[in-house]
This record gives C-alpha cells, structure tokens and sequence, in this order.
C-alpha cells in the first residue's frame, strides 16, 4: 500500500482521503495498455507465518475476559477521512471498520500470538473460497444468518453492490481500485472501463452494467469472480472492506461519507460528527454463531477524535475515572514510549507491535554512481541499520530490517544476502570498492522527506557511510516529498531516494511487484514507484509466474527468494520496520495488536474487566 508516516499530522490524514493507492493506479494503467492493444477447483494450503522474535501480551492487567459488558473509550487523533467501505485507505480506519462494522468475504482471524495473524478465514463467506485451475475465476459461498442492523439479510447482491461502487471513480474515490484492476471488464479505447458504477445511466451505462454482472455474477448465496488476469492471492485481496457489501436502499454516493449501515457486532449510535467522533452500540441483529471472526465483548465502544496523541497517552497513563477503560488508537510519543516501557505497571497496560512499515533506501540504477552493482553492495554493506533505529527512537519505534517483507508476513525471511549484519560493516564495504576500482570518496546525493527525527536518521547513516568511503551529500524534502521523488527529472540529480512501504494484504505481492516490477511503474512520465528505475526483464517474468502459483505456502516461499534475489543485487537496502506503542487503562482486558492488520489495536477480541 502506498508509503505511511508512522505519525501522520492532522492534515496529512485530511489529505490521505484524497489519495488512491498509487500502486494500484500503476496497476491498472499497465491493464489499460494491454486492453488496446500495447505492449476445476483446488483447496488452499495456508501455512503460519515465519515466527517473530517478540512475545505479544495478552491482556493488559489480569486474567483472559471472555465475558460480554463494559464500555471501551478509543482515543485518537483522527480525523477519521471517511467510514466508506469503498473509500477507506487508511489502515488504522480500516482496521477499526472491520473488526466492529464492517464485514468482508474473507478476514485474518484474531490471535494474540503475532506467528499465527496471517491465518485466513471465511468471514461472510463459508470459506476462503475455490479457484479455477487457471487462478481466473473464484467462487465463495456467504454464509447463513448474516443481517445488516434493519434485520435484512446480507446478500450476494449486496456484496456484489458494494464492490460495484469502485467504478463510480468519479464519486466514490480515495480507496483501493483493485476490483478496477483485476476484473474482467472490457475497457474503451482511451482505456476506462466500460463499467462506470452502478450511479451511471444511459445506454452505455446498461452495456457496462451488463459486464460487471458477468464478471460479478450472484446465484443464490454463492458469488463468482471472473478477473481478466491470473491471481493467486485473489481470497487475500477479499480482505479489504473495498470488495465488502453495501445496502443499496440506503447508499447515498458521495454523501455518505461517514455513514454506517452495519453487518458487524457494532452499529453506530446517531451519527458520526467530525472531528469528534460517535458512539457504537451492539446491532442487536448480529449473531456470534454467524462470525468467526469478531468477539464483539464490550457493549459500547466510544470513538473520541480530536485528542493529540501525547494527551491520549498521559490521560491513560494516570488510568483516572476517564482512562480506567480507554484505549489509546495512536501510538505514544518515543519521549513517553521510554517512561512506559520503564515503568512495570506501565509496560503491563501497553503493547508494542511491529507495524509491517517498513524505512529503505533506493540506489537509482540510472546514476553513473550506483548503475555499478558493487558499488550499490557497497553501500548497503557500510549501511548501520542499528544507528538508524536509535536515531528515531530505539527498540519501541522500530527494529533494525535488512528486508522489505515485514516480519508479519508469511514470505518474511532473514536471510542476509550482502552479509554486513544490522550494524554495517564499512571496512568490508571499503574493501568492495577498492575492488570495483571507483575512486574515493565516492559522492552522491541522497533525498529524504525531512523532519527532526529523520535528519537525526540520515546524519547516523552519513556518518557510516563515511568511514566506508562515500561522501553523501543529504538533500532533505519538506513538501509534496513522494510527488518529487517520483518526478520523472528527479533521477538527473538523485542518485539514492528514501521511501516506506507496508503491505495491503498479508502478501508480498503488495509489496515487491509494486515497487519493483517496471512493467507496472516506469514509463514516459517517471518511475512510478520505482523510484530507483530497477530494471529486470527475467526478474519480471519470474514474479508474474509467482503471482500464478497456486499453493499459498509455496507462492510466498517465491516471493522470499525474489526478495532474496533483489538483495543480492542492490536493488534496495531494507533500514527499519515500524512500531507503534500503545497504552490502555487498568479497566482494558484481552490487549493485542494485529501486525497483519497494520500493527494496530485489536478490536475484535477486546473487552472490560467486570
């Protein structure tokens, strides 16, 4: 998914609701090329994760509740952009939708044990579903006793509405357009599809109509999928709320903007108000028999927006009338992280996952510095991780990562190909280039998106880089940073470019194929998200035949080695994965955070002491 700021500002999640997810965008315009022109079943084999090193808690104070009552407070900063399920992006928000609102066809099951998050369920649906031999038609079944909060079952229709809404790109924006990408409808000769959302009239309208329906087709309770390309992690993909159902008696388009019409355990008592947020009370329609996946144990969960986050923390902290059962929705400031975690009471109401954001570096392959593949090696060898992680706030904000594959994630290795560990090396990275013959100092120019803690970051990078024999020039970005990296001139003066990524599902095909596979980013107009312009025909095709592997085990065990291979050749240098630390009240039971679902706190199992 598109890069985060593990501490997004107020308006930059004002502004995140008008984004789309670039990636995707990339995606689809490589479909959009191919459609004028250019350039039986079988069962799912799900396997755990690889094991992290961390142990998560539990619970925040005392034993397991497993017993319903009680009131959570979630506190955050907000604001909230959008409830839509067709329109959230965000992965806080879309967390929070899914576990208490919103249900989807497919889910990650809850557990507090980070090894087994990745475990995919049928949520509305049966199962994780069928696919055809040739990954290019999926069928699921939804299940019995799914009701919206008038009492009114869920139906395929419903579902099948709620992902036609996406091509409604004119009014329904800011959310995911996988379904724009994959499905197979036809596109017009300017490469639109000619599917325009179920708001379109006309003739047209009708013929497009006509087309999603093949490709979306409803018999009964069971659902068919028709995509126009082989996807073998399409059931993962049904994860997002953006392929989740909506009533249509009770959509009104673009209006809705935080309208919420529940399936969930949860419905939302009155309305919403931005800026302050609403309160969810129990859909008295909802039956646990219908959903594995949701323990829905408080009887109220108060959303509170427009709380800063230091203030959150320390109203929590104090564990007052007001904090005994609050949660706190961001994560606390790295100056109270470290009181938190040296307090034992503290440290008891808190946890402190991994958020799959993971920090690297780019080298641009079109830079007469680093086209070198040694030279490129070298730097990641002299590269001190460690002092990057201490720079932006030690071992509660981030873990040293070689990798881009978080380690949530069922592809996730450790493997260190270029061998210089976390903490660099830069005599063994001198060495290699002495022996590429490249003079030294080598100088070449880095551009990161500037704040106090990343300047702190790149200056503890520089200063490794320098016993190693480079001498980096910083070029730090304070505005619009990804819209300028990303401009197709920035590669004439930029020769390493820092970025973040996380995964919008527990695959690495969210992350590898969309940073590094050109066919998808670079073209006339810039690198996509291919800041580098890494180039490799056969690197390529090998992760499309990927995509195409049926068993999930074996698929992410090929996205390992693609990562592996990546490494191997300078492609990147993994820096740090994210945490976040967040705290609860004495009163707060059953306290976990999902890495899978962005490192964020687990509504699905959380509940109140009696």
């Amino acid at each position: 998914m598109p890069e985060q700021d593990p501490s997004p500002t107020r308006s930059e999640r004002r502004r995140s609701r008008r984004r789309r997810r670039p990636w995707r965008v990339a995606l689809l315009v490589v479909l959009l090329v191919a459609a004028v022109g250019a350039a039986g079943g079988y069962a799912l084999t799900r396997q755990t994760p690889t094991p992290t090193p961390e142990t998560m808690p539990t619970s925040a104070v005392g034993d397991r509740v497993t017993t319903p009552g009680g009131v959570v407070n979630a506190l955050s900063l907000g604001p909230v952009p959008t409830w839509d399920p067709q329109r959230l992006a965000a992965r806080g928000d879309t967390a929070f939708a899914e576990r208490v609102f919103a249900r989807t066809l497919t889910a990650y099951a809850p557990d507090t044990d980070p090894e087994k998050q990745a475990r995919l369920v049928g949520d509305l649906a049966t199962d994780t579903g069928t696919a055809s031999d040739d990954l290019k038609t999926w069928t699921f079944t939804l299940r019995d006793g799914v009701m919206w909060q008038d009492g009114t079952p869920v139906t395929c229709k419903d579902v099948a509405y709620g992902i036609s809404r996406t091509f409604a790109t004119g009014r329904i924006t800011g959310g995911p357009t996988d379904a724009l990408a994959v499905l197979a409808i036809p596109r017009n000769s300017d490469g639109t599809s000619t599917y325009e959302g179920p708001y379109a009239t006309g003739k047209s309208a009708k013929k497009g109509r006509q087309a999603f329906e093949k490709a979306v087709s409803c018999d009964g309770r069971k659902i068919t999928f028709t995509l126009s390309m082989p996807v073998g992690d399409f059931d993962e993909m049904l994860t997002q709320p953006a392929f989740g159902p909506v009533k249509k008696s009770v959509d009104r388009g673009e209006d809705g903007t935080w309208d919420i019409f529940s399936a969930g355990p949860y419905m939302l008592q009155g309305t919403w108000e931005e800026g302050r947020g609403g309160t969810f009370v129990r859909n008295p329609h909802w039956s646990a028999d219908s959903d594995p996946v949701r323990k829905a144990y408080p009887d109220e969960i108060r959303y509170q927006e427009g709380l800063e986050t230091q203030t959150v923390a320390q109203q929590v902290m104090a564990d007052n009338a007001a904090g005994r059962e609050s949660v706190s929705l961001g994560s606390a400031p790295p100056a109270i992280q470290q009181h938190i975690t040296a307090v034992q009471s503290l440290e008891e109401r808190s946890v402190n996952p991994r958020t799959g954001i993971v920090d690297y570096l780019v080298p641009n392959v079109r830079s007469k510095v680093f086209e070198d593949e040694q030279v490129r090696l070298a730097l990641a060898t002299a590269t001190n991780r460690e002092a990057y992680v201490t720079a932006i706030g030690g071992g509660t904000a981030a873990d040293p990562a070689l990798s881009l594959v978080p380690h949530g994630l069922p592809a996730a290795h450790d493997d260190d190909p270029v061998g210089a560990g976390t903490r660099g090396d830069p005599a063994r990275a001198k060495a290699i280039l002495e022996k590429a013959g490249v003079d030294t100092p080598v100088e070449f120019t880095i551009a990161y998106r500037s704040d106090p803690t990343s300047d702190k970051a790149i200056a503890a990078l520089v200063a490794g880089w320098q016993q190693a024999g480079f001498e980096p020039k910083t070029m730090p970005v304070t505005d619009d940073y990804f819209s300028t990296i990303a401009d197709k001139d920035a590669r004439k003066d930029i020769d390493v470019f820092w970025s973040n990524w996380a995964p919008a599902w527990a695959s690495a095909s969210t992350i590898l194929p969309p940073l590094f596979d050109s066919t998808i980013n670079i073209t006339k107009t810039g690198p996509g998200r291919d800041y580098g312009y890494w180039e490799d025909e056969d690197l390529d095709a090998r992760m499309a035949k990927v995509s195409a592997i049926v068993d999930r085990g074996e698929r992410e065990k090929a996205w390992a080695e693609v990562d592996r291979t990546l490494l191997e050749q300078g492609a990147y240098i993994g820096l740090a994965e994210r945490r976040a630390l967040y705290i609860a009240g004495s009163d707060i039971r059953n306290l976990s955070a999902n890495a899978v679902l962005g490192g964020v706190v687990e509504f699905a199992d959380i509940a109140v002491a009696p």
